[in-house]
């Protein structure tokens, strides 16, 4: 029973697939696609650094990467970060910090939205920004409920949505 609770709390808030989250009117979609940069790391490289400006947002498109941070003067990995996982939306919709570190476990490529054409996307179809902040929370809320109830926080939705009862 209670394995049943904890399984609709996380499907609850499961993570939206990233096409639905980026979808915009074109023009801001043509914005977002034309200023998007491909980024290629090796195995060990460090995409960015807990504390540094936000560049952008980042999409892992593949390969597999270690998010590690530094709270109360010890280290801890906060987890993976997959194909399709949107990377630091924290950061990206917050004070523009990072809040973590963010290193390649193996080659991969990323892709990033740089910070001012996220900002102007927003401003020309500010639906863009709440559906990012909608999904900032469910991350939030999967981080929570995985930690309570000892399961792995998935960042992406893998399989179709249930529909609520």
């Amino acid at each position: 029973m209670e394995s049943e609770a904890s399984y609709r709390r996380m499907a609850a808030v499961a993570a939206h697939p990233l096409a639905e989250l980026l979808e915009c009117p074109q023009e801001a979609g043509d914005l977002l696609h034309g200023s998007a940069l491909c980024l290629e790391l090796d195995a060990g490289e460090t995409v960015f650094r807990q504390g540094e400006v936000c560049q952008g947002l980042y999409v892992v498109v593949s390969g597999q990467f270690v998010r590690k941070a530094e709270r109360l003067k010890s280290r801890v990995t906060l987890g993976p970060a997959r194909a399709g996982d949107l990377v630091e939306l924290a950061a990206a919709l917050g004070d523009g910090r990072h809040t973590y570190t963010l290193s390649a476990v193996v080659s991969g490529t990323l892709l990033m939205l740089p910070m001012e054409a996220l900002q102007q996307a927003f401003q020309s179809f500010p639906p863009l920004r709440m559906r990012l902040l909608e999904e900032l929370a469910r991350e939030v809320s999967r981080a929570y409920i995985s930690c309570s109830i000892g399961w792995p926080a998935h960042t992406r939705r893998r399989e179709p949505r249930v529909a609520e009862a």
